[in-house]
């Protein structure tokens, strides 16, 4: 068998399990056997084939049900698709993340939404996304490579707190990416203040309402679709225990502390503690104000077993990442620690799967659903 025989094997195989999948969640919708024929004519003249709008549409939702360190799974099928393939210079799908943007944000009322651009082709690479997602800050130091990228691209900002960074887009391997600014009107910012202490605000925190991941490749019955940013909406402990407290982000525990007069000389004080929680209150606290979907981590976290009661009636199976699944905040005090879960496999499709930057290997965030 040659290396393109077993490629088109391979590629077969991976179609034939997603369309068997899809039949069987879809009684009656599509004839398995007939749609299998195309698919097999397809890859035989071209070495691929095309997903239908129903396809892509059911492979998205279900790579977000089986996406194992996700705590916010209960709402898989209500995920918007937008099917974007034939679009592909940055040009256009730097204005269609912009809309994106626009459209899962939704005046606060969070959706969630991945656009899908086109799909890898045999010896074509598509155009990919570069950074962790749609929105980041140049001053986050996690964002120090994506800014440097920038501004070898020609990008002059970069000197204000909480600057956003330009969109980075890269047409083909062999191309250096462009930038594109982000529109005002594209992003929600949320300035973050506490409920009991007035001086909060002094501290200049904000953070944005849609955490849209675009540095993962979205693969379906054997296609991948590296350019499909995707969203849900934050969990306030992503923001308030690790964006804004991780010693690597923005390390601001020391500045709440000194605010709200903690004892700082001896750890047995607590005081990183006490903190932590003062900075998620008001995360949760100036995103309510603001009218922006957010959730806490002790009601996702039932929500989560809701969800797995639910999949377990379907005969579904709910693989889960204990260490991704509990809250970095009181993990213990909240429905999802004190259980055992079904291991992820890494070979379950459809799924959204990380792949390495320009500059280092992939660093996952969070869940982007809820952002545990």
């Amino acid at each position: 068998m040659t290396t393109r025989e077993s490629t088109a094997a391979r590629l077969f195989a991976a179609a034939e399990r997603f369309v068997q999948d899809f039949a069987r969640e879809h009684p009656g919708a599509v004839d398995p056997g007939a749609r299998l024929r195309e698919i097999a004519a397809s890859v035989a003249a071209r070495g691929t084939y095309a997903h239908t709008p129903m396809e892509l549409t059911y492979g998205a939702r279900v790579a977000w049900r089986n996406a194992a360190r996700c705590i916010g799974r209960l709402y898989w099928n209500s995920l918007t698709v937008r099917d974007l393939r034939h679009l592909t210079h940055p040009d256009d799908i730097a204005r269609e993340c912009f809309e994106h943007l626009r459209i899962a944000t939704n005046n606060g009322r969070i959706r969630p939404v991945i656009s899908i651009f086109a799909a890898d082709t045999p010896g074509r690479p598509a155009a990919r996304i570069l950074g962790e997602q749609l929105v980041r800050y140049a001053d986050d130091p996690s964002s120090a490579k994506r800014r440097t990228l920038a501004k070898e691209a020609g990008w002059k900002g970069g000197q204000e707190p909480f600057e956003i960074l330009p969109l980075l887009i890269q047409a083909a391997p062999d191309q250096a990416p462009e930038f594109y600014e982000v529109p005002e009107d594209a992003v929600l910012e949320i300035p973050l203040t506490h409920p009991h202490h007035r001086g909060f605000r002094s501290l200049g925190l904000r953070w944005y309402a849609v955490p849209a991941v675009a540095d993962m490749t979205l693969e379906i019955g054997g296609i991948s679709y590296p350019a499909a940013p995707f969203n849900g909406w934050y969990m306030g402990t992503e923001i308030g225990s690790r964006n804004l407290a991780d010693p690597d982000r923005y390390d601001q525990l020391e500045s709440v502390a000194a605010l709200f007069g903690l004892d700082t000389s001896s750890e047995r004080t607590l005081w990183r503690d006490r903190a932590l929680v003062e900075l998620n209150l008001a995360v949760l606290h100036s995103y309510a104000r603001a009218g922006v979907t957010i959730a806490d981590h002790h009601t996702e976290s039932t929500r989560f077993l809701t969800h797995i009661a639910r999949e377990q009636r379907h005969g579904r199976v709910v693989p889960a990442d204990w260490s991704w699944i509990v809250p970095p905040l009181s993990g213990s005090a909240t429905a999802v620690f004190h259980r055992y879960y079904d291991p992820p496999d890494p070979l379950t499709r459809p799924a959204f799967l990380h792949r390495p930057t320009p500059w280092a290997p992939s660093q996952p965030d969070r869940c982007p659903v809820t952002g545990a």
